[in-house]
C-alpha cells in the first residue's frame, strides 16, 4: 500500500501533539492542511486514526497501533540522512583492548559512539595486555597497569580498583578475610594480587592453589559458575554484580593500575583518533561522576 510521506509526517506530529493547531505549528502548514492530511490517510487505511474531541485528539486503537511504528521510521530516516549529510571522509581507527576493558566497559557504549562520531569506522581487536602496537598497526591500545610503556603516550581512563567476588553461595558464612581460607583463591598471571589484598586487609595470606587464568573475563565466568573466589576490577563487572551472578563479600579493595588509553609516540594523530581519544575521556568522567 503506497502512503504519502507528508500525511504519515502529519499523522505523527499531530499523535505527538494531540492538538491539530500545534501540529500545524510544528509543521509550519496551516490546520486545515493537517486535516486533510490525516484524512487522506484515514480514507486510504480504511480507518479511522482520531477521535475528534472538543478540546483536541485523542488517538484511536488503530491510530496507537501506528504510531510506533511510524514514529521509529521516521527516526530511521533521520538519522540515515544525517550520515548522508556528514560531508567529513570515513576514517579508519583501529584501537586494541584488553578483553576485560572491551566487554566490560566499551561495548556497552559502542552505539554511543557510532552515533557520536559517524565518521570513524572503529576496527576493535582485543589482547589479554600484552600488545605490540607497530606490529599490529594499532592506532591506540587499551591497557591496564601504571602507565609506563616504553615509547608511548599513555593517557589514563579511569582507576581500576579490585574487589573479592564470588557467588552469592559461596559469600554465605564469609565473615572475615580469614575465611578466605577455606575457599579456593582464583589467580590471575599477576602472582602477587592475593598476597597483596590479604596485607591490605589486615591478614596473612593462606597459600593460593587455585587455578590461573590469563584473562578476567574468563577468571570472572570461572567465579560466577562457583570455582572459587575471584580478585576482579568491580568497575568491569557490574552488570554481573547487578544482574546476582556475582557478590561482593568484602568492601576492601585493592588499587594495583588504572586502564590507560595509550599511542607511541612516533603515531601522529588523526581526526579519527582525537574524536575516539575526546569521546572516550568524556564517558569516562561521567562514569566517575556517578560513583
Amino acid at each position: 500500500m503506497h502512503l504519502p510521506l507528508n500525511a504519515l509526517r502529519a499523522f505523527e506530529v499531530s499523535a505527538r501533539h494531540l492538538n491539530l493547531t500545534r501540529a500545524a505549528t510544528e509543521l509550519h502548514v496551516t490546520q486545515t492542511a493537517v486535516s486533510q492530511h490525516i484524512r487522506n490517510l484515514e480514507e486510504r487505511l480504511g480507518k479511522p486514526l482520531f477521535r475528534r474531541l472538543p478540546r483536541g485528539l485523542a488517538l484511536t486503537d488503530e491510530g496507537q497501533a501506528l504510531l510506533p511504528v511510524v514514529t521509529e521510521s521516521f527516526s530511521n530516516l533521520a538519522r540515515a540522512l544525517e550520515k548522508l549529510g556528514d560531508t567529513r571522509p570515513r576514517e579508519v581507527l583501529t584501537v586494541g583492548a584488553v578483553g576485560t576493558f572491551a566487554v566490560g566497559w566499551l561495548l556497552p557504549r559502542l552505539r554511543d559512539f557510532q552515533q557520536a562520531c559517524p565518521f570513524v569506522d572503529l576496527r576493535l581487536l582485543t589482547h589479554n595486555n600484552r600488545v605490540d602496537m607497530a606490529g599490529e598497526g594499532l592506532d591506540y591500545a587499551i591497557r591496564f597497569g601504571d602507565g609506563a610503556w616504553h615509547s608511548t603516550h599513555a593517557e589514563r581512563i579511569m582507576d581500576a580498583p579490585m574487589s573479592v567476588m564470588c557467588t552469592p553461595a559461596l559469600a554465605h558464612g564469609l565473615r572475615t578475610a580469614a575465611d578466605l581460607a577455606r575457599q579456593p583463591l582464583l589467580r590471575s598471571y599477576r602472582t602477587d594480587e592475593w598476597s597483596a589484598w590479604f596485607d591490605a586487609a589486615g591478614a596473612t595470606c593462606p597459600v593460593v592453589r587455585g587455578a590461573v587464568f590469563d584473562s578476567s573475563l574468563t577468571l570472572a565466568e570461572a567465579a560466577a559458575q562457583g570455582a572459587g573466589m575471584a580478585l576482579l576490577p568491580v568497575n568491569m563487572f557490574e552488570r554481573e554484580l547487578q544482574q546476582g551472578r556475582l557478590v561482593r563479600p568484602f568492601a576492601q579493595a585493592l588499587h594495583r593500575g588504572a586502564y590507560w588509553l595509550t599511542r607511541l609516540q612516533s603515531r601522529p594523530s588523526t581526526s579519527a583518533m582525537a574524536a575516539f581519544s575526546t569521546w572516550l575521556m568524556a564517558e569516562a568522567q561521567i562514569g566517575i561522576a556517578k560513583i
